[in-house]
């Protein structure tokens, strides 16, 4: 009998053991996890919570800095320098340009454009521009979704009739600052312009600035945007919100902030005058950012200019000196040979002069 119930006990043991494994939770690869994880935050357009809180600490702060300068500079998206936020100029696999994905944006209602005003740049609730009068005010061809389901409609643009192939250049809002309470000198990206060129019955193509969009505004959604920055190396190491961060981009400025709200060129007439003014702003943003720190040899500086230091270094370059001059430049035995060598040759040729016999010298 005892051998039955311990059969009995073993089996029902080995029972619960197999169904308490195959209730057990299975660990997924951290590697296939991971993977997954970055696949659905690409194909997603809505932000995380996590994607929200890094994007409010990434936010600059220049509302307590006591040093701004706003200014606009130009980019030419054709040039190689800035082609990474104009190429491809159409979807490709997934891949989309910095225009793209800004219009995607804006006929999900995700972000808020501005008009455009040839003065100054206003953010104000009255200036936004919807979608619709932005799509007809630039004849932009699309298709309107009726209402269903409780669903407001929409509009519906095409991907070859995204002008993004014609949004050759670009306008960037910066503003240098320095908060002296955090010891600060930084560049924030204010405010981004696309400027398209659309071609008119008569042949011709004028520059047309789209709309103003706020760059905090696009930024969370620019982060997974990963793009080529060289030719060389083909890795996708860095996105356009690194792009802009990082200032890897390339232009003029064209426009600072002055008392009489006048662009640079209404305030010079001449190219020359013109270039010689944008590379004064850009020298003298570069001495001010100098002139913050103090330099790497301030204390070399400081005991060069003390009288003490300069006495004390005069001394020892003195006694360096005085050195060198005992140091003799051949070893003392090379100075009595060479005397020898010297009296054994002239009297050699005395001998020989004389007609006496000539004496061998030997060492």
């Amino acid at each position: 009998m005892k051998r039955y119930y311990l059969t009995f006990i073993m089996i029902a043991l080995t029972c619960i053991m197999l169904q308490a494994q195959n209730n057990a939770p299975r660990v997924q690869r951290g590697s296939e996890r991971s993977a997954a994880q970055q696949k659905a935050e690409e194909t997603s357009t809505e932000l995380t919570v996590r994607a929200q809180l890094m994007n409010e600490q990434l936010t600059q702060e220049v509302g307590n800095a006591r040093w701004i300068r706003n200014m606009i500079r130009e980019l030419d998206l054709t040039k190689e320098k800035n082609a990474p936020l104009y190429y491809p100029v159409q979807e490709m696999n997934g891949v989309k340009n910095l225009f793209t994905s800004m219009f995607q944006l804006l006929s999900e209602d995700k972000i808020k454009v501005y008009t455009y005003l040839p003065d100054y740049e206003s953010f104000d609730d009255e200036n936004i521009l919807p979608f619709k009068e932005m799509l007809d005010k630039f004849n932009i061809f699309y298709e309107t979704l009726p209402p269903a389901g409780g669903r407001p409609g929409g509009y519906i643009v095409n991907s070859s009739d995204i002008p993004s192939r014609e949004v050759r250049k670009m306008y960037v809002k910066e503003a240098w600052y320095f908060d002296q309470n955090n010891s600060v000198f930084d560049v924030k990206t204010l405010a981004i312009c696309p400027i398209a060129y659309f071609m008119f019955d008569t042949g011709e193509e004028f520059p047309q600035p789209m709309f103003w969009v706020k760059y905090e505004d696009v930024s969370p959604y620019i982060k997974n945007n990963y793009v080529m920055t060289s030719s060389l190396n083909n890795a996708k190491t860095y996105t356009m919100d690194d792009f802009f961060r990082r200032r890897m981009y390339d232009g003029e400025i064209i426009q600072t902030e002055n008392l009489m709200n006048m662009p640079l060129v209404k305030l010079y007439e001449t190219d020359e005058e013109l270039a010689a003014a944008q590379k004064q702003i850009e020298d003298e943003l570069v001495a001010f950012e100098k002139a913050l720190w103090l330099p790497l040899d301030s204390i070399n500086a400081a005991a060069a200019a003390d009288p003490k230091a300069k006495k004390a270094t005069a001394r020892a370059a003195k006694k360096t000196s005085v050195r060198k001059e005992k140091v003799p430049n051949q070893p003392k035995s090379a100075a009595p040979k060479a005397e020898r060598a010297a009296s054994s040759t002239s009297s050699s040729s005395s001998s020989r002069s004389s007609g006496g016999a000539t004496r061998t010298i030997r060492r």
